[in-house]
């Protein structure tokens, strides 16, 4: 009966012979009839499914030995034929494993069936198929079993993993000539690609930790043999499909591989280190909703190290560090593309970063930005500045990406000091874009309820409720950061107005930073300082001692114009509004030049009479301080000019106008003294003046040296007499000094009987001596 079975069967389970006769069989087909053949394997199959598990390993390795024969014909039916036994026995779940079974030669031949070139298309596709289902069959048998042949090992990965990319990449091809759907059942519909992915995610969720990296590196090394980083489309669909078929414990282990790989093709063109970034970025994304663990850091730190050595290949325009006398090997326009890409990849794996780690990257980036300081020399040299410039951009670009949409409620933990600091370190520089960058980081940070686009134009509203505004009160936090702060933020304001190379981005990211710290870090005192800072750059254009354009003083103008329309409508006190409205009617009809309106455009209406500005067109401290002194506003304080302190910043930033001689009027005096008019002139502090009093202090260390050097000669060549005679009458001086202390301090109290009345009828005490003092009883024991 089985027999018949078998026999009615053979036809339905064996795969059609569609590639004619071959020019040499081999194994099973000598028997001069395939269908022979389909029949024993059917019942080799049948049997295997019959075996109990305690018998089955008597039987296996006669079946494994038919099923190699069957692959290693050149018939493609009898291939897919062994093929398909394979996979039917894979499935069978072993309870006594095999010692000395091995799967090398399956391994190897399923992935040659996986790379068929044959001419006949179905034939090909049907080959490709059946070697993905055998690789399959070979990890599903093996790979939860610690007794059988390892297939993690590299000698079976670097065959497993490429087979099933290589099938991967052929998936327009294999869906451009697919037959019709209403030929084809719906599993023939199946493709190679769509088999290979769902076997590359059953491999992959089967690793475990140890494993991740021997399955990760054939896939780099696919990618790299057949450049495949450079349209990166297949890259980052490989490393998507990666990241979501590991266990997400593992996520960060392909994070390190992918950057141990960056820095491998660190020398490498630059558009290969793009798509190695673009891929970075997409499964560092995808990591950072598992866990990316320890590797925060450790990529920032990759990709920064990356970022400066782009930098100087584009500047040396080689690999080796050495400047090409030739023509360049390396392309500018690719170096600024992977600068680009890795600025890019810090932001968007820093936006899924929590807060607390996202102010450490912040923190990382802004200790690695090249500052001019004391304990941090700067490169020197046309090509060391250049150098400096470019990495400074290019990490506070980075730190800009990582800023934006930063959210955090306590400002002191956002900004601490040692990053407040350099930060604000390099908003003194000289260069523009720079300080730009600078101001748009700050106005990042301080920018919680999305209020800064609507600051983005500067005007002169006369109703600003239609910005819809969204305002807080200001926390004690807030409070606190301020009082610790703020004077360091306004004096680095006051010194951005004074630049001359401003533009108009920056006056509207200066008009953005101070609405922006009256909205959400402001309190009455905050408010008070902020007019001050504002009249006092009002000062700066109409003084302008700094000499600056037509175009920069009629900004700064228009800036105090904006902010004090703003902070008026913001304090709501009619006074104050009537005054601001005043000077803007009076600007409007008189020198509309003096308001944003007018400058802020793309051709900007200046004037050169602006040293005849009359005092109508400013707005006046003591006007702004009596109306706001009746509101309950510190009057006093109000009336009092801004005068920033300069620091060592200052000298340290490379600007020329603080590189030159500094004057500060030192004054020490009381607003309250009645004595003013017999107050000390100030003392005048100049550069000579500090250059003397550094070389006197040396010259009075020096004259210490001396005199202990005579001492110490003194007391080893001088005689024992002269040496004691000398110490003797400078023991006897002591013994007399505390001869007199000791009678001063160490004297009996007075007795109640001492008590005597002197001249005058002035009380005075007589001590007497203690033996000669009566004490109670009490006392005697």
């Amino acid at each position: 009966m089985k027999g018949r079975g078998c026999g009615r069967s053979w036809s339905k389970n064996c795969p059609a012979d569609t590639a004619g006769p071959p020019k040499r069989e081999r194994a099973g087909a000598r028997t001069g009839d395939v269908r022979y053949v389909c029949i024993a394997m059917e019942a080799l199959d049948q049997l295997l499914m019959a075996c109990h598990c305690q018998s089955i390993n008597l039987f296996v390795e006669s079946f494994l030995k038919m099923v190699a024969k069957l692959l290693e014909s050149e018939k493609p039916n009898l291939q897919i034929l062994g093929t398909n036994s394979f996979v039917k026995f894979a499935n069978i779940e072993e309870d006594t494993p095999s010692y000395h079974r091995s799967y090398d030669f399956f391994v190897s031949r399923f992935s040659e069936m996986c790379h068929s070139s044959h001419d006949d298309l179905e034939i090909k596709t049907k080959i490709r198929m059946s070697g993905i289902k055998g690789l399959q069959g070979v990890v599903r048998k093996t790979v939860n079993d610690e007794l059988q042949a390892n297939i993690w090992d590299p000698q079976h990965m670097d065959k497993i993993v490429p087979s099933l990319l290589f099938n991967l990449q052929h998936v327009e091809e294999a869906e451009s000539r697919s037959p019709s759907p209403l030929q084809a059942t719906e599993k023939e519909k199946e493709s190679p690609a769509e088999l290979a992915e769902r076997c590359l995610r059953e491999l992959l969720g089967r690793a475990a930790y140890g494993n991740i990296k021997n399955a990760i590196k054939p896939v780099l090394i696919h990618l790299d043999n057949h450049s495949l980083w450079e349209p990166k489309v297949f890259a980052i669909r490989c490393f998507k499909i990666i990241m979501y078929s590991v266990q997400p414990q593992h996520s960060h282990l392909v994070i390190q591989q992918l950057l141990s790989h960056l820095d491998a093709n660190s020398r490498s063109a630059a558009t290969v280190r793009a798509g190695i970034v673009e891929v970075l970025s997409e499964a560092a994304v995808i990591a950072a909703t598992g866990s990316v663990g320890p590797t925060v850091l450790e990529m920032f730190n990759t990709l920064l190290r990356q970022l400066r050595l782009s930098i100087d290949y584009a500047l040396t325009g080689s690999y080796d560090g050495a400047i090409s006398v030739g023509p360049k090997i390396i392309k500018e326009h690719e170096e600024r593309m992977f600068q680009e890409a890795v600025i890019k990849t810090t932001g968007s794996f820093a936006s899924t970063l929590p807060t607390y780690q996202r102010s450490e990257v912040m923190l990382f980036i802004m200790s690695k930005v090249p500052l001019p300081s004391l304990h941090h020399p700067m490169e020197t040299g046309k090509t060391g500045e250049n150098r400096n410039r470019l990495t400074q951009i290019m990490l506070l670009k980075s730190l800009l990406q990582v800023s934006i949409g930063f959210q955090c409620s306590n400002m002191l933990t956002a900004l601490p000091s040692s990053f407040l600091d350099r930060l604000l370190s390099a908003a003194l520089m000289e260069d523009a874009e720079i300080r730009l960058f600078v101001l748009e980081i700050l106005i990042s940070f301080i920018d919680r309820h999305g209020n800064r686009h609507k600051f983005s134009t500067i005007s002169t509203l006369s109703d600003i409720s239609v910005l819809k505004l969204k305002v807080d009160k200001c926390s004690r936090q807030d409070t606190v950061f301020m009082k610790k702060h703020s004077q360091q933020l306004y004096r680095h304001i006051y010194m951005s107005c004074k630049e001359e190379t401003n533009v108009q981005k920056h006056y509207e990211a200066l008009y953005s930073m101070l609405a922006l710290i009256s909205i959400e870090l402001a309190n009455e005192e905050v408010v008070v300082d902020l007019i001050r800072l504002v009249l006092a750059v009002q000062e700066i254009a109409h003084i302008n001692e700094e000499n600056l354009p037509a175009y920069n003083r009629c900004a700064l103008y228009a800036l105090g114009a904006a902010y004090l329309n703003l902070i008026s409508q913001l304090t709501a006190v009619p006074a104050f509004c009537q005054h601001i409205h005043e000077v803007i009617e009076t600007r409007q009809k008189e020198a509309p030049y003096l308001l944003p309106e007018d400058i802020f455009v793309e051709r900007p209406r200046l004037s050169q009479s602006l040293d005849q500005v009359v005092i109508e067109l400013l707005f006046r401290q003591s006007k702004i301080s009596e109306v706001l002194g009746g509101s309950g506003y510190n009057s006093d304080r109000l009336c009092t000019p801004y005068i920033p302190q300069l620091t060592d910043e200052d000298r340290l930033s490379k600007r020329k106008s603080i590189g030159e001689t500094i004057s500060l009027q030192v004054e020490v005096e009381s607003r309250n003294s009645p004595e003013k008019e017999e107050r000390v002139p100030a003392e005048e502090i100049t550069y000579e003046t500090l250059k003397k009093a550094i070389v006197d202090s040396v010259a009075v260390e020096e004259q210490e040296r001396e005199r202990r050097r005579q001492v110490v000669e003194k007391f080893q060549k001088a005689p024992f007499e002269e040496i004691a005679a000398h110490c003797g009458a400078r023991a006897s001086l002591l013994q007399s000094k505390l001869n007199q202390i000791f009678e001063i301090t160490i004297r009996p109290p007075p007795s109640p009987s001492g008590t005597i009345t002197a001249a005058y009828g002035q009380p005075q005490n007589h001590s007497i001596p203690v033996y000669e003092m009566k004490f109670p009883d009490l006392c005697v024991y």
